[in-house]
């Protein structure tokens, strides 16, 4: 049974990015001209700051260091997180993205933009905005329907959390003149 480059170094490194209580998202392996580019993204159900990041980078090239799982070759190890319109590919995933817009690809063709409410092992309930001026409604998403998902980037959300606070309308100075 032979594996790929990928696959060895998921073996070698999840564990240790475990070990920092991150999840290993993706590995990827690119060559850039003549060097190759290492690509880790890890994640967590708390997020990933700087300085974690920083901690599992330091980690990951100790071990790469110690091992030949890179081969005889120069190569960039790069350390991130999955960013802001990533894709839901995990269980895990969805659980992150409760309370994000996201958009759907259905297995029957369509398309949905929902906010996420709620996340179980069957599937999703969803906030569905209103559209002119009617109120949002409520629909449950089986897991089975989906073909693709991915958190969709809001400017002009208000935050929910601080209802306390005063509105920011995030107009510029140049905007409001």
């Amino acid at each position: 049974m032979s594996t790929t480059q990928s696959e060895r170094l998921r073996e070698l490194l999840e564990p240790l990015v475990a070990s920092q209580g991150l999840d290993l998202e993706e590995i990827a392996v690119d060559s850039v001209g003549r060097r190759r580019v290492l690509s880790v993204v890890v994640d967590s159900d708390t997020g990933a700051d700087l300085d974690r990041i920083a901690d599992v980078s330091r980690a990951l090239s100790a071990k790469l260091d110690e091992t030949d799982a890179m081969g005889e070759g120069e190569y960039t190890l790069e350390v991130g997180t999955p960013g802001a319109e990533r894709s839901l590919t995990e269980h895990r995933h969805y659980v992150r993205a409760t309370d994000r817009l996201v958009r759907f690809q259905l297995h029957e063709g369509g398309e949905l933009v929902a906010r996420i409410l709620a996340v179980d092992e069957d599937g999703l309930d969803l906030e569905v905005p209103g559209v002119k001026g009617r109120k949002a409604t409520t629909r449950r998403l089986p897991f089975g329907d989906i073909d693709k998902a991915r958190v969709q980037v809001e400017f002009n959300r208000k935050d929910t959390k601080n209802d306390n606070q005063p509105e920011n309308d995030n107009k510029t100075e140049e905007e409001e003149a």
